[in-house]
């Protein structure tokens, strides 16, 4: 039987229970961040095969967009700004892993002086190069190449576009 909310101790000993039993995602967050020339920065993990774009897993409570600005932050010491969302990616249960949502933000423009300097900033990063769009795709697995896609799409026609596994669902 469910408590009365004014039950305090009771009512969040319900929710704690609830909170236990219900599903729990694993977050992604990235972003793309471009140079004056319009290319759009990617990394080399040195943790998994291929690259990357910049951004990386959510911590336990933590929101998708501060997950991304901590990633950077952390890996290539950049102190970034969101911008707007651009996809929202749902992805299915593969391998050992349950399914995961995955963000991908814009964060704009660096100024030259900037994006020159940008560089790694501890070992899970090998390289950090700004490439233009169809190199950064050839470079990505295919999961993440139909993210991208539907990124630079959304930033040309200022939307946020939905996908299942990275299939735009509407």
């Amino acid at each position: 039987m469910r408590p009365a909310p004014t039950d305090t101790e009771a009512w969040n000993a319900y929710l704690a229970e609830g909170n236990a039993r219900q599903a729990r995602k694993r977050v992604s967050a990235d972003v793309i961040l471009r140079d004056l020339a319009g290319r759009i920065l990617t990394v080399n993990p040195t943790y998994k095969e291929g690259w990357d774009l910049p951004g990386g897993m959510a911590e336990a409570n933590e929101p998708p967009d501060q997950a991304a600005v901590r990633e950077l932050r952390e890996e290539l010491g950049l102190e970034i700004t969101i911008h707007r969302l651009l996809v929202v990616d749902w992805v299915a249960p593969h391998g050992p892993w349950d399914d995961q949502i995955a963000f991908i933000f814009d964060a704009s423009t660096l100024p030259p002086a900037r994006a020159e300097r940008v560089r790694p900033h501890d070992d899970e990063l090998s390289e950090a190069v700004f490439l233009p769009a169809a190199e950064v795709a050839d470079r990505l697995r295919v999961r993440q190449r139909y993210r991208l896609n539907a990124a630079v799409r959304a930033i040309a026609d200022g939307g946020t576009r939905y996908l299942r596994g990275g299939v735009e669902a509407w």
